[in-house]
């Protein structure tokens, strides 16, 4: 940790897990200003993780047989997705990111819509929409009217918050109750979590860090993005937590404390889907599979949203667990050609994710 906060990030907490042994451990600081230190159980803004939360709630209304994994979206919301695409995409579809639904981010923060061009992008729309508040439907409707990234079912994958919004719909409608109300009461509260909620407001609860963004040198010096309403993410990437509870809720998840086995092993089923950033990564229902080479297989997440960044990693008989927290993203600056380049910061949490896990 002490590596990764010299290679350039503010600070870095995190919590270890392995065979009933616990380690916590913080460096560097909350808040660049003040000097103020990060700790090992301060709250963070998770951001994707939240997707395996909402995941695993559908998974349940699928075992109470409310929910059917692959029928066509539009039986239960034909409102939002109508017509051929509302019969062609199914719950599955969304859960697994291959619906061919954009993602709204482009069109909800229209300064970033150059991206990957940095020279065509501007930070305005994240000052700008730092207190709006948004409404599922109307970014649901922004990722609806784009062009699709596939046809609904392809072999291939793209990440999209657009499908996870959608979920959180689709639990609403079925259990009348709003999605976030019922994540809380079923899957937050069945795995025992103290510490993690939806926010209900623009400021994190509780002690937390400051949250820098840079995206990518566009914003120089990092502007902290901790103040803000997590509208824009809803049932994708909303949720506060710590690290010792996202550990905790991932060994309950892996033990079929959350879901039953059956669930369990449909979420583990993966296919290749294309991430944000253009990478390919091994995507569940809700969860990642990773593999770190000569150590192991591993499940689990990670999250970002602006200024914080998290990854979390759990063996699959659940006795090794790493949860980690930054609060600077999008660090990389980019070259003459406007392509984002390695970083140190890089190596340095790649070193920690293996000595966490590996060791």
């Amino acid at each position: 940790m002490d590596a990764v906060h010299h290679a350039g990030i503010p600070g870095v907490f995190g919590e270890v897990r392995d065979a009933g042994r616990t380690w916590r451990g913080a460096s560097g600081v909350a808040d660049v200003a003040t000097g103020r230190p990060v700790r090992p159980g301060m709250r963070q803004r998770v951001g994707s993780i939240t997707k395996t939360f909402t995941a695993a709630a559908v998974m349940q209304q699928v075992e109470q047989g409310r929910i059917r994994l692959d029928a066509p979206i539009g039986d239960y919301l034909p409102h939002l997705v109508p017509g051929e695409r509302g019969r062609k995409i199914t719950v599955r579809m969304l859960l697994n990111h291959t619906s061919g639904i954009p993602d709204y981010l482009p069109y909800a923060f229209p300064s970033l819509k150059g991206f990957p061009s940095l020279a065509d992008v501007s930070a305005d729309s994240l000052d700008d929409n730092r207190f709006r508040r948004f409404r599922p439907a109307e970014l649901i409707a922004m990722g609806l009217a784009a062009p699709p990234t596939g046809a609904p079912g392809g072999p291939v994958g793209v990440y999209s918050n657009s499908n996870y919004l959608l979920l959180g719909e689709l639990l609403e409608q079925v259990t009348g109750t709003p999605a976030e109300e019922y994540i809380t009461r079923h899957v937050i509260a069945r795995a025992g979590l103290r510490h993690t909620e939806f926010p209900t407001g623009p400021r994190v609860k509780g002690p937390h860090s400051r949250m820098y963004e840079a995206f990518y040198g566009v914003i120089d010096p990092p502007r902290d993005f901790s103040v803000y309403d997590m509208s824009w993410v809803g049932t994708g990437a909303a949720l506060v937590s710590t690290m010792p509870d996202v550990n905790r809720f991932y060994a309950e998840l892996l033990a079929g404390r959350i879901v039953g086995p059956a669930s369990l092993a449909e979420m583990q089923r993966t296919i290749p889907v294309r991430a944000l950033d253009g990478s390919t990564v091994d995507y569940g229902l809700g969860i990642h599979r990773f593999t770190l080479p000569g150590c192991g297989t591993f499940w689990g997440h990670d999250g970002t949203v602006w200024g914080a960044g998290t990854m979390t990693m759990t063996s699959p008989d659940g006795t090794r667990q790493m949860s980690v927290a930054i609060n600077l993203i999008r660090w990389n600056k980019p070259d003459a050609s406007g392509r984002p380049q390695p970083h140190p910061i890089d190596g340095a949490l790649r070193t920690l994710y293996r000595t966490a896990m590996c060791d």
